[in-house]
C-alpha cells in the first residue's frame, strides 16, 4: 500500500467531491491533485529526493493536508512538528530528524526564527500563506519560499509511487513521561491504521471532517487518512477553539469530530452551544482518557445524533489499538458497564496482556499491553536499543497497563511509569483519579507518587476545582478512604488554580508534575 493510493483512489470514485469545505467555498479531488503534484515537484526542484525529510510545523489547514500528500509523492518522509514545544525543543528535533526543508505558516515561522542552535535548513523553508510573487521580509532568510507560489510556479511530477515498508513519517512522541522519539511509520503502517479507522468510525465519501485536533498529532491523522481514502471532505478550525467549532459543526454541516474530554466539556459549557444546530454530527471519537458519566450524559443530550467512539493507541501502532463502539458509551442500559474500558481490537490488530515474564495473562489479570499488526511501527529512530526494547516477538510492548475481560475488552489501569510503588504494594494511579473524578466539585486531577523516607514513594493527588468551586483536601482523602483500601489513599493532596500541563493530545504530562518533587531528591 501506499498514501497516494489512497488519495488516486478519491480522484477515481469522487474527482467532483469536496476534499476541502469552507465558508469560502470548496475545492474538489479533480482541483487538488493536480496542486499536490505541482506541490511536489517544486520539493523536487528544491532538491528534495527520495526518502528525504521534510518538516512541517503549521497550523491546522487545506495547506497541511496537501503537505502530507505532496512529501510521499515526490518520495520524501514527512515530518509533523508539534508547535506546542519550545523552539530549543524543535530545534533538537529538527537536527534528529535530519530535516532538510522546512514548511511553515507565520506562527511556525516565528517558532522557528527563536530555535537555537538554529538547523541548517533554516534557509530553505516554504511559507504557507504567502502570496505569489510576494517579496520576503527583511532578514527572513534569502530562500524564504512563498507556498502559492510554488505551487503555481511549479511542474507537476509523477507520483514516485513509494509504498510499502518504505518509510512514509517520522512522528515524535509526545513525552508524557519520558524523552520524546521519532517513530519510524511505513506507508504500509499509516494505510492499515487508516483502513482501522473507516471500519470502526463508518467513513463514507459523505463524511465531512473537522479538524479540531492538532493536524501534527496521529490522532488526527487517522481520520485525515481514512476520510481521503473513501474520498470525503475535511474542514479545518486553525487550532481548537469551542466558538469555531461550534460554527463549522452548523455551517459545514460536519458529520466526523475528534475531541478529548477536555475539548467536549468546552463545547458543552460554551453559552452558543444550545442555540447551534448540531444535528449533522454523527461520529466523535475521544481518548486520552475515559470520558466522566456527567459530562457523557450531557455530551448526549446535545448531541442526540452522534455516537461517541472511545479510542485507545498510541505513535507506535499509528495511532489505533483498540476502539469502544458508541452503543457502549452510555451511562444506562446493559451497554454501559463496557462505558470505563478502550473497546476490543481494532479490525486489523491483536490485543493481549503480558505478565512480567511474557506469558499471556488470563481474563481480569493486569499486566503490560501488547499489540501486534500490519499498523505497529518500524521502529524508532536511530534508537536500535530502545526499537529492540518495545518490539520483540512482533509485538508492540506499550507500556500501558491494563486487563482484558472475558469479552476482550481492554481496560487501562495506567503506565508501568504511572505505578505507585509503596511500602512493598502497588497503586495504579488512573484507579485513585477515577475515584477522584467522581467528586462533583473537581474539574480534573493527576495522582503521582513522590520520595517518601520510609516508604519509597507516597500517593500525592493534584487536584484542580470546577470554576467558581472550592475543594478541601482531607475531603478528597476522605472520599478516598470511602471508595479505595488505605494504602491506595492519598496521603496528600495539593489544590491548584490552574489548569494541569497537558500534552499535544490532551494527556496529563505526569513528569513536569513528578521533577518538582524528583530532580531536587536526585531520586529515581
Amino acid at each position: 500500500m501506499r498514501l497516494t493510493q489512497g488519495l488516486m483512489r478519491a480522484l477515481a470514485t469522487n474527482p467532483d467531491g469536496a476534499i476541502r469545505i469552507s465558508r469560502d467555498g470548496a475545492r474538489s479531488y479533480r482541483e487538488a491533485v493536480p496542486r499536490i503534484a505541482r506541490l511536489a515537484g517544486g520539493l523536487r526542484a528544491m532538491g528534495v529526493a527520495p526518502g528525504d525529510r521534510v518538516g512541517l510545523l503549521a497550523f491546522n489547514s487545506e495547506a497541511y493536508l496537501e503537505c502530507l500528500f505532496a512529501a510521499p509523492w515526490c518520495g520524501a518522509v514527512i515530518v509533523p512538528m508539534n508547535w506546542r514545544l519550545t523552539p530549543q525543543e524543535l530545534s533538537l528535533l529538527m537536527q534528529d530528524a535530519g530535516i532538510g526543508v522546512l514548511i511553515a505558516d507565520p506562527d511556525g515561522l516565528a517558532l522557528a526564527r527563536e530555535m537555537s542552535p538554529r538547523p541548517a535548513c533554516w534557509a530553505r523553508t516554504i511559507l504557507i500563506d504567502a502570496v505569489p510573487g510576494a517579496v520576503p521580509e527583511p532578514g527572513a532568510g534569502a530562500d524564504l519560499v512563498p507556498y502559492e507560489g510554488l505551487v503555481a510556479a511549479s511542474a507537476p511530477i509523477r507520483d514516485a509511487e513509494r509504498g510499502g515498508e518504505d518509510l512514509a513519517g517520522l512522528f515524535y512522541t509526545a513525552g508524557t513521561t519520558s524523552a520524546s522519539k521519532g517513530v519510524m511509520l511505513t506507508h504500509d503502517n499509516i494505510c492499515a491504521n487508516a483502513i482501522n479507522a473507516i471500519a470502526s468510525l463508518q467513513v463514507t465519501e459523505e463524511s465531512v471532517y473537522l479538524h479540531s485536533a492538532p493536524m501534527f498529532h496521529l490522532a488526527d491523522g487517522a481520520s485525515t487518512f481514512a476520510v481521503t481514502m473513501m474520498g470525503g471532505a475535511h474542514a479545518y478550525v486553525p487550532r481548537f477553539d469551542a466558538a469555531a467549532c461550534l460554527d463549522s459543526i452548523e455551517t459545514l454541516k460536519v458529520t466526523n469530530a475528534q475531541f478529548v474530554p477536555t475539548m467536549i466539556k468546552m463545547l458543552l459549557d460554551h453559552p452558543d452551544a444550545r442555540r447551534r444546530d448540531l444535528s449533522s454530527l454523527r461520529r466523535v471519537l475521544y481518548g486520552a482518557s475515559p470520558i466522566e458519566d456527567e459530562t457523557l450524559r450531557r455530551a448526549l443530550t446535545l448531541l442526540p445524533n452522534a455516537r461517541f467512539v472511545h479510542g485507545y493507541g498510541m505513535t507506535e501502532v499509528s495511532s489505533i489499538a483498540t476502539m469502544l463502539p458508541g452503543r457502549y458509551s452510555v451511562t444506562e442500559g446493559p451497554d454501559a458497564a463496557k462505558r470505563r474500558s478502550c473497546g476490543q481490537a481494532a479490525l486489523l490488530c491483536e490485543v493481549e496482556v503480558r505478565r512480567p515474564d511474557g506469558g499471556r495473562a488470563d481474563p481480569g489479570e493486569i499486566g503490560e499491553i501488547a499489540i501486534r499488526g500490519p499498523n505497529v511501527m518500524k521502529g524508532y529512530w536511530n534508537r536500535p536499543e530502545e526499537t529492540a526494547a518495545a518490539l520483540r516477538d512482533g509485538w508492540m510492548h506499550s507500556g500501558d497497563l491494563g486487563y482484558l475481560d472475558e469479552d476482550g475488552f481492554l481496560f487501562l489501569t495506567g503506565r508501568l511509569k504511572d505505578m505507585i510503588k509503596t511500602g512493598g504494594e502497588n497503586v495504579f494511579a488512573i484507579e485513585v483519579e477515577n475515584v477522584i473524578a467522581e467528586i462533583p466539585e473537581v474539574a480534573e486531577s493527576a495522582v503521582i507518587g513522590i520520595p517518601h523516607p520510609q516508604w519509597g514513594e507516597t500517593v500525592l493527588a493534584i487536584v484542580v476545582p470546577r470554576p467558581g468551586k472550592t475543594v478541601e483536601p482531607q475531603a478528597v482523602i476522605d472520599f478516598c478512604r470511602a471508595h479505595l483500601a488505605p494504602y491506595k489513599c492519598p496521603r496528600r493532596v495539593e489544590i491548584r488554580d490552574r489548569p494541569l500541563p497537558v500534552s499535544s493530545a490532551g494527556k496529563i504530562l505526569k513528569r513536569e508534575l513528578r521533577d518538582p518533587y524528583w530532580v531536587p531528591a536526585d531520586a529515581g
